[in-house]
């Protein structure tokens, strides 16, 4: 039975210390892990470190593992991958299936804009991280907005939708600046 991959993917901090410097560009998972996205919001330290897009995703056998694969994650070898995923996962047998997730980071969250009106975060992207770790400080209307908005409609969309009138975008917009304030007043988010 195959696990899914939404649009958030958790990794260790060291593990996020390689993808931010570009030494990690994949990660090997034990089990069928299926993308449900290709675009997926990469967590670590309790908080988003960056964004990525899903370039390819691989299903193999332990055994067949190889150099590249475990360079590609960030690791010398493949008896150095073996030894990761053995730590991590407990028993790893040579049939077991892993699933190589890789990836192109295309937004670190170091790297937010503060002259912009939503730090260079895309509304998604604000409406995403708000449900993630702020859920219980909106009403049960802003969670309405906020969960539309990270379906990736447009703010107009999202306007007509809820309230009957893309001229409502005032509305939409309100939540968003909402949800990036209380981000950035929590500190998942921190512009530089």
């Amino acid at each position: 039975m195959p696990t899914y991959l939404r649009r958030h993917l958790m990794v260790r901090g060291e593990y996020a210390r390689l993808i931010l410097s570009g030494r990690k560009r994949a990660t090997v998972r034990i089990g069928k892990v299926v993308p449900k996205y290709y675009e997926v919001i990469i967590h670590s330290w309790g908080r988003p470190v960056a964004k990525a897009e899903i370039t390819r995703v691989v299903y193999k056998r332990v055994k067949e593992l190889t150099d590249e694969d475990a360079l590609k994650d960030g690791f010398r070898n493949r008896g150095e991958l073996i030894k990761e995923l053995r730590k991590v996962y407990g028993d790893v047998g040579p049939n077991d299936v892993v699933t190589i997730i890789e990836f192109d980071v295309t937004f670190k969250f170091d790297e937010l804009t503060p002259d912009d009106p939503y730090l260079g975060l895309k509304p998604p992207d604000i409406g995403r991280l708000a449900l993630r770790y702020l859920r219980s400080s909106f009403t049960k209307d802003e969670v309405r907005v906020l969960e539309e908005v990270a379906k990736g409609s447009s703010i107009r969309r999202v306007a007509r939708k809820l309230t009957g009138s893309p001229l409502n975008r005032a509305t939409v917009r309100k939540v968003l600046r909402k949800a990036l304030k209380l981000l950035v007043a929590k500190k998942i988010i921190t512009p530089s």
